[in-house]
């Protein structure tokens, strides 16, 4: 008997799709994280589009899996700590991607039956870089800042003046269009390829890893806090200016230590030189509007922003695969790495009326070029260790040029996929990379060997504490590291996520500074976080500087102190997501905070009690349990509550709750409130809201661009209320809903 999808939906996820739902989940925030704040991917970008699409079809089919963190929720990656938050003035969103033309003409044909007829659409290049958001004020920039989650991102405005490509200022067009009162472009900075390869040789010589690819590069050379160098360097120079003629040895230090300073500043701010911004969209605008996005382009120019002259529009699809087939023949002839082209209806009208889903308009799509293959000699078959302990093997081999970068390592996942591709240390394989993120191997070239070649064995114990490797459970095709306690890979990756966004955020608790922890033995384990002293800091090179020969703290190390005071203060939650219990995230955290109030009561619940918080479910509640029937973690809270952490969740007395047992949706952009202040405020009144539509949803709270969620609210008799609406429903209560 066939069941009936719906009936299916209605009865909630299984136990098996909330087990993959969270398994995906996890990878996804952890290649996130690798290619966003520390600019090392691990993993190919077809495999990560693939896990991606399987999340989001398992939300699809399962759509109370959907929560508000969920990665096909959010876009990019979370804001690094280093610099000042911007929030941008309209959402910075994804596009969904098209891997071939079946899927392109699937697009083209929504578009098609969405408005009647195939528009105008406009093609430009996928450029391999870094997204940004430029702000200018009256035709003064105000504000460049990288994408961040898309709608908080980083302040790196004060690299600006070494980016001779980016205007201070904009000048009057000739046509006479008036420069705009408010304008917000978004743009990718990138590395020209001629200038790409000459800084890794320049990285190489100074004994320091190259960048992955030309995106990394991008990202590594904008994220630098050149101000804080020159401020550094002009304070070494006058202590230099102090230090008596007579203090030769004082006198050489100091010299070298500024002739060092320089140095440095002198490559960062030269790398800073070389990156170029083309602009390829529009955020906020206050004045002079155009009708098509090609003609935005022109007027952006005409103001002074550089933008691609690779930009064609046609009226019909076959001009637009035959740009694309043009470009994919041609990729390596463009002054800057592309992974594929940008396809958009042209009329901006037509675009809103296709509006947008929750991350990515619907009115554009990116075509991904196809992976390019090379052939290189596997040396060495290598793992590593992850946060979780999962061991994972990974290729080092004699570095090869793909798409303009050089390439020397690749993962292969688990012992399985080596024993599936069949490649043998010694072997020439074929390699292949899509332009973004780090290559695979895909397997040997059979024909090229000679019968010296080995098969790769898996160790059998952690290359980093060397205990012994075993699987999780009966059937887990990966391996793990059980010595969670004190393995050094695992505690540097536990250390790092104390002090990520989603946990307690502590500004300067970055990758450097938790390996510095560990390395100069600070810390065996997270438990002394919070009882760190100045003194101790003191023994780390990482946190300390030397004037005249005495050391004193710099400023990682003021600002580690200072942050972790405030983490004590952080709400209960985000408590529990820094304990890196498996499978914790913000939205269940938020829910056992809410229900139990306190880590004690979370600590002593059963298994059932902590199932039965909604948000929760047998998984997560099995790991909660789990985790706190663990001694040492156990010593964890209790060393954290010591020294201050609060553990309690801090309610506040609540007012009316009018909203109590309805479910809200939100989507689009709300006049007057952010997505956030929406939900906060309904949530104040005390409705859930989740992140999809269903049966069981009491309402959809829709702005512009609402996308498929409206659709489907429609279908299913979803009452929809606009900004004007949400304000009478926050106002005068349930009452203004109608009646079921």
């Amino acid at each position: 008997m066939t069941k009936d999808p719906q009936q299916d939906q209605s009865a909630g996820p299984t136990a098996e799709q909330r087990r993959r739902w969270l398994e995906l989940v996890e990878v996804v925030e952890d290649a996130r994280t690798r290619y966003y704040l520390k600019d090392a991917p691990t993993i190919g970008d077809d495999e990560y589009d693939a896990i991606f699409r399987e999340l989001v079809e398992l939300e699809a089919t399962a759509p109370e899996l959907v929560t508000a963190d969920s990665p096909t929720q959010t876009v990019g990656g979370a804001r690094a700590e280093m610099f000042e938050p911007v929030e941008h003035l309209v959402r910075m969103m994804s596009l969904d991607n098209a891997f071939g033309v079946e899927e392109l003409r699937a697009w083209a044909a929504r578009v098609e039956k969405e408005l009647g007829s195939i528009p105008e659409l406009l093609c430009e290049l996928k450029v391999d870089g870094l997204a940004v958001d430029l702000v200018f004020d009256k035709g003064q920039l105000r504000s460049l800042a990288t994408r961040g989650d898309g709608r908080v991102g980083e302040d790196v405005t004060a690299n600006v003046r070494h980016m001779p490509n980016i205007p201070l200022r904009l000048h009057a067009a000739a046509d006479g269009a008036p420069i705009p009162e408010l304008l917000e472009v978004r743009g990718e900075v990138y590395f020209p390829v001629a200038q790409f390869g000459a800084i890794n040789d320049q990285r190489l010589e100074l004994g320091l890893s190259p960048f992955a690819n030309p995106r990394n590069a991008a990202a590594g050379n904008l994220r630098q806090r050149v101000d804080k160098r020159e401020r550094e360097l002009a304070e070494v120079r006058a202590n230099l200016e102090q230090i008596p003629p007579t203090n030769v040895k004082a006198l050489t230090r100091a010299q070298e230590r500024v002739d060092r300073l320089a140095a440095d500043l002198a490559r960062a701010t030269d790398a800073l030189g070389a990156l170029r911004l083309v602009v390829h969209g529009v955020g906020a605008l206050e004045g002079t509007q155009s009708h098509t996005q090609s003609q935005a382009y022109q007027q952006l120019a005409e103001w002074g922003l550089p933008v691609s002259d690779r930009v064609a529009v046609y009226g019909d699809l076959d001009g637009v695969e035959e740009y694309v087939a043009r470009y994919g023949e041609n990729r390596h002839d463009v002054e800057h790495e592309i992974d594929g082209v940008v396809v958009k209806v042209d009329d901006f009208a037509l675009q809103g009326r296709l509006g947008s889903t929750s991350r990515a308009p619907r009115w554009a799509i990116a075509y991904k070029y196809p992976p390019e293959v090379v052939r290189t000699r596997l040396l060495d078959i290598q793992v590593n260790v992850g946060r979780t302990g999962r061991v994972t093997p990974f290729a080092v081999m004699e570095p090869v040029q793909v798409s303009g970068t050089t390439v020397s390592m690749a993962t292969l996942h688990n012992a399985s996929e080596v024993k599936r591709k069949g490649v043998l240390i010694g072997d020439m394989v074929f390699l292949r990379k899509a332009g973004e993120i780090i290559p695979e191997v895909l397997g040997p070239v059979v024909e090229d060997r000679t019968g010296a070649e080995i098969a790769f064995v898996m160790p059998t114990n952690c290359p980093d504490c060397g205990t012994q490797l075993r699987p999780e459970k009966e059937g887990d095709a990966d391996i793990r590291c059980p010595n969670a306690r004190s393995c050094p890979a695992q505690l540097r990756e536990r250390l790092f996520h104390v002090g990520s966004r989603g946990a307690l955020d502590i500004e300067g608790l970055g990758w450097k500074a938790a390996s510095a922890l560990l390395s100069d033995s600070l810390l065996t384990d997270e438990s002394g976080l919070f009882a760190l002293t100045p003194d101790q800091l003191l023994t780390s090179e990482f946190f300390t500087r030397h004037t005249d020969g005495v050391a004193d703290l710099n400023e990682n190390a003021r600002k580690l102190l200072s942050q972790l005071e405030i983490a004590k203060t952080k709400p209960l939650w985000r408590v529990l997501v820094a304990l890196s219990i498996r499978h914790v995230g913000p939205t269940a955290a938020q829910a056992l905070a809410e229900h139990f109030a306190s880590i004690e009561a979370i600590a002593e619940a059963s298994e059932q009690e902590l199932a039965s918080v909604e948000g929760v479910g047998a998984i997560i509640a099995t790991a909660v349990r789990e985790w706190f029937e663990v001694d040492w973690h156990r010593e964890v809270v209790d060393q954290w509550t010591r020294a201050g952490v609060q553990m309690v969740e801090q309610r506040r007395e609540r007012g009316p709750q009018p909203l109590a047992g309805l479910t809200a949706v939100i989507t689009g952009t709300l006049d007057g409130f952010t997505r956030d202040e929406a939900k906060a405020a309904l949530v104040e009144q005390g409705a859930k809201v989740t992140g999809s539509v269903s049966k069981k949803t009491s309402f959809l709270v829709a702005g512009d661009s609402p996308g498929s969620k409206f659709d489907k609210a429609e279908s299913l008799g979803v009452p929809v209320l606009d900004a004007a609406g949400l304000r009478r429903l926050l106002d005068e209560g349930p009452g203004i809903l109608p009646v079921a």
